[in-house]
């Protein structure tokens, strides 16, 4: 790379978040507070207790005299304008949640490596990177006589450890090799949990170029509108998203969950493990859970990306985000052609009416409550609204209802008058059930009665020996067919 060329790609580097997390003058606060609360133990904290917690150590850094003015909330705000933070809002939570973005996790992870460096050039990397390219270079060996040959000699060398083994020569890494692979492995996998972030913000930005392509194809429908109509997942069959779901299949696989587990058991069964350091012990026994939630969430996104994506298009979304995009582009463009004709210090002869309206989050809103502002004494008690038949549906699949009764109730009242509603039948058979039996009676109508425009108030007395009254669409059960009641 010429040196030009270089200098204008770390000149752009400069202004992302990374390298400016590095730079800043509160950089080493910044990156420890965030490591602390983020990184090491927790990935993401709602955004009370994270607040609560950059708040108590600022306190402790003030009483050791450095000087911090700002709010604990002041700091979270502009970490995450300078986007070393990101804020999301879980399914199913009850506030928004703080966690690192990928600039700020590169970040504490190379100012980790300076602070405690590990040399690269050991036995045990370098034996994953023989073994990486060995079977690299025997799958893709299309010749089947030098796969049957190395396949043979493998076999071969099995049988001459086995044979050693039954002899009593078997060979047990020493305790130095052992700890030094175990944290080759912490490093790889502490990586692989780390790249997770990155592999989202790479699905994030693919949902945003589909976005983009659908909206600025002015012509047919285009490729992206036609694989989306055809039903082609564009996210999850994209590069990345191929990649992750093999990652994924395998992560999921019950036959190499269970190897990884048992792989993990057996080795923090061995003696040199009591070697390693708690942080270290401690991420080995959460590397399976670790790896689930991280690449979960992952899965999560890109699920959620492809079916908002598909609602996209097919609700015709698009259609009116492209339609207001063209708005602003001849808005812009008349803004250009005028700009020569009309200075900036002119006064227009045009007002425009911004909208009254004012934007504001959801938690600001709160529940109108008529009674407030009502004098004492003038608000009366609405009446309850008519049970609708979908309703008894359901009460009536939730409901121990004697049918069979209740049927020989409408079919001895039908004996003595031609048609009855539900309110005749129970003037003579109260409602023994209370709302059950009114719920069957309802039932029975919906299906064998007929029912009309207008409803009609009926009566229990429910299990407390309180009168209750409901208003009930009006049915009436008809002679005629009293039979459908046998």
């Amino acid at each position: 790379m010429k040196a030009d060329k270089a200098i204008a790609t770390y000149r752009r580097m400069r202004t992302q978040p990374l390298w400016r997390l590095l730079a800043s003058d509160n950089g080493p606060t910044a990156i420890g507070l965030l490591q602390a609360h983020l990184y090491e133990s927790e990935r993401s904290l709602p955004a009370s207790i994270f607040h609560e917690r950059i708040a108590r150590d600022l306190e402790e850094l003030r009483a050791q005299g450095e000087d911090f003015p700002q709010t604990a909330q002041a700091y979270v705000a502009s970490w995450l304008a300078d986007g070393y933070l990101e804020r999301r809002f879980p399914a199913g939570a009850s506030e928004e949640e703080y966690e690192l973005s990928t600039a700020a996790v590169e970040a504490i992870r190379f100012v980790s490596g300076l602070a405690q460096p590990h040399s690269a050039a050991t036995e045990s990397r370098l034996t994953l990177v023989i073994e990486a390219l060995a079977r690299l270079a025997d799958d893709t060996d299309t010749d089947k006589f030098r796969r049957i040959d190395r396949l043979m000699a493998e076999q071969a060398r099995i049988d001459k450890e086995i044979d050693a083994i039954q002899k009593g020569q078997m060979r047990v890494l020493p305790h130095t090799t052992a700890l030094e692979r175990t944290r080759e492995i912490i490093t790889l996998a502490d990586d692989l949990a780390g790249d997770f972030r990155r592999v989202r913000d790479q699905f994030d930005q693919l949902n945003r170029n589909l976005r983009e392509r659908i909206m600025d194809n002015d012509g047919n429908r285009g490729d992206v509108l036609d694989s989306l109509f055809a039903g082609i997942d564009l996210i999850s069959e994209s590069d990345a998203g191929r990649t992750f779901s093999a990652f994924w299949r395998l992560l999921t696989d019950p036959e190499q969950a269970a190897t990884l587990d048992q792989a993990l058991d057996s080795v923090m069964s061995r003696e040199f493990v009591g070697q390693l350091e708690a942080k270290e012990r401690r991420f080995l026994l959460r590397l399976t859970r670790t790896l689930l939630e991280q690449g979960g969430m992952v899965h999560e996104v890109l699920q959620t990306f492809a079916r908002s994506l598909k609602h996209f298009v097919q609700s015709r979304e698009y259609l009116e985000q492209r339609r207001l995009n063209h708005l602003l582009k001849d808005a812009q463009r008349t803004a250009l052609s005028l700009k020569d004709e009309v200075r900036a210090t002119d006064t227009l002869q045009y007002t425009l009416e911004l909208t009254s309206s004012r934007l504001r989050s959801l938690s600001q809103w709160v529940l109108h409550d008529p009674s407030l502002q009502a004098l004492p004494g003038q608000m009366a008690e609405g009446d309850a609204p008519p049970i609708d038949l979908e309703s008894v549906s359901e009460l009536v699949a939730q409901s121990e209802i004697d049918f069979r009764t209740l049927k020989a109730n409408v079919l001895a009242v039908l004996e003595q008058r031609s048609q009855a509603s539900i309110a005749d039948v129970l003037e003579q058979f109260p409602a023994a059930q209370g709302l059950g039996s009114i719920v069957g009676l309802l039932a029975l109508g919906s299906r064998h009665g007929f029912k009309a425009d207008h409803s009609e108030t009926v009566g229990w007395v429910g299990g407390d020996d309180k009168h209750r009254s409901a208003r009930i669409p009006k049915i009436f059960f008809l002679r005629e067919r009293a039979n459908e009641l046998v």
